[in-house]
């Protein structure tokens, strides 16, 4: 590869994508159609907690172009856990929901008709008997005693090696506040997030002559989704074709493995194309949103500014079931006390169950909230010692060699070259002995 060619940064280049957006001639997933395609569409939860004791179908039966139902009965392993392929579970997520429902929102029946219009009427013609119980809505509200349970297993927070959150532990955290000149703390918080995609998140099933399912999916995962889909329909993952195209704007909310099997199995059940995408209303209720996040910071901090203790404990809402919460907290815990030198930390990360829409991932998920909440910490400690909020940063920078809490050697630290690097970009004006740091990795600082 010539030099050329690899010669694009700060330069503009063209999307290869882009005269398709501009012009009209991208084909997005709800453009695809088929002769005698049927319209799916989903009975959900009105209550963000409650028993189901019936399901009444024999008015949207009236329904003129109603053609079935599907309940959890239909679906040959409803429950699953998305993460189940690299061994986060346990599996508790139903694809239908069988006697219970946990949030508002969520799939209690699949309905397929002739049109959209005669499925969207055929769901509103759906009775549900439902016995509400207490929800729990607040993340710590749902550790204390006495909260409303959602789960079988009795607890509402994910188990991480045998532990009720995700810990770690470096130095003495109570040894560092004790020589600490200064105890900085304070609550910082994040809300949910909504990815709200170009295209909301959908897909096409359509039964082949050879007896396999083809399913055209804006997933950001085809393979993913092909396994998972593959474990809740219990066939042979080459049963089914996933064929990806254009996303329409994913974010990271649609690696969730959340329309396609229902879809196939619709498809399977009536030996007809099946569409099912959802609606604004849908992507915003019950697709997978960045969850919520609660962070309390307490620091020891020294009078020349230097972080000797730092002690975090964080809540990240799940929602009402996994997804990709678990994962995105222990990403959270290894890098909430930042890319910086302290000899103490302690850090307790919490995967929380509320009766709230499913979290999962977004962008950096459990990174960005952290880096939110870390930083705006740096600036406070450097408001409480006195010191510009740049030279905290610097003083207390990663350099090689350092240990991390989570016990991973610094290798090719570049922090303080980035913020020498961006002090001249923004035009601020840095010491001269700021301007002459390194990381310890032998690079000169840049001039940008």
């Amino acid at each position: 590869m010539s030099e050329q060619s690899l010669n694009v940064v700060g330069k503009s280049v063209a999307r290869r994508d882009g005269m398709g957006h501009v012009t009209g001639k991208t084909v997005y997933v709800n453009d695809i159609s088929f002769p005698d395609m049927l319209y799916l569409k989903m009975v959900r939860s009105p209550v963000p907690h409650a028993n189901i004791l019936n399901v009444d179908f024999s008015e949207a039966e009236k329904v003129p172009g109603f053609v079935r139902a599907l309940t959890y009965e239909d679906v040959p392993k409803s429950i699953c856990t998305i993460l189940t392929l690299i061994g986060v579970g346990p599996d508790e997520e139903y694809v239908l929901a069988v006697d219970k429902v946990r949030y508002i929102g969520e799939p209690i029946a699949a309905i397929l008709a002739e049109s959209e219009e005669a499925a969207m009427e055929a769901v509103s013609q759906v009775r549900l008997d439902l016995e509400e119980l207490p929800a729990v809505l607040d993340v710590e509200e749902a550790l204390k005693p006495g909260a409303p349970i959602l789960k079988e297993w009795g607890t509402n927070y994910f188990v991480y090696e045998g532990h009720h959150c995700r810990r770690v532990r470096f130095g003495d955290v109570e040894k560092g506040f004790s020589e600490a000149d200064f105890i900085v703390e304070d609550r910082y918080q994040t809300s949910p997030i909504e990815h709200a995609p170009s295209e909301t998140t959908g897909c096409v099933a359509k039964p082949e002559a050879d007896g396999r399912i083809t399913i055209y999916s804006n997933t950001q995962a085809l393979f993913f989704t092909l396994d998972n889909a593959a474990i809740i329909l219990q066939v042979p993952f080459q049963k089914l074709h996933l064929v990806g195209g254009t996303v329409g704007g994913g974010f990271g909310g649609k690696v969730d493995v959340i329309v396609e099997p229902i879809s196939a199995l619709a498809a399977m059940k009536t030996n007809r194309p099946v569409k099912y995408m959802f609606s604004r209303l849908e992507e915003m209720q019950a697709s997978s949103s960045r969850g919520a996040w609660r962070m309390y910071f307490k620091d020891g901090v020294t009078k020349d500014g230097r972080i000797i203790a730092r002690q975090v404990t964080t809540y990240a809402d799940a929602g009402a079931y996994n997804r990709h919460t678990p994962y995105a907290v222990t990403k959270h815990a290894a890098n909430i006390a930042g890319p910086y030198r302290i000899p103490n930390v302690r850090i307790d990360a919490h995967c929380v169950y509320t009766n709230k829409q499913p979290g999962s991932a977004m962008r950096g998920f459990g990174v960005t909230p952290a880096s939110f909440a870390l930083e705006m910490q740096m600036n406070k400690i450097a408001k409480v010692v006195g010191m510009d909020p740049w030279e905290i940063r610097f003083l207390n920078a990663y350099k090689d060699g350092d240990m991390k809490p989570h016990q991973k050697v610094v290798e090719d630290a570049t922090l303080i070259e980035v913020m020498q690097a961006a002090a001249k970009l923004v035009g601020h004006e840095l010491p001269e002995d700021l301007k002459l740091m390194k990381s310890g990795n032998g690079k000169e600082a840049s001039d940008g």
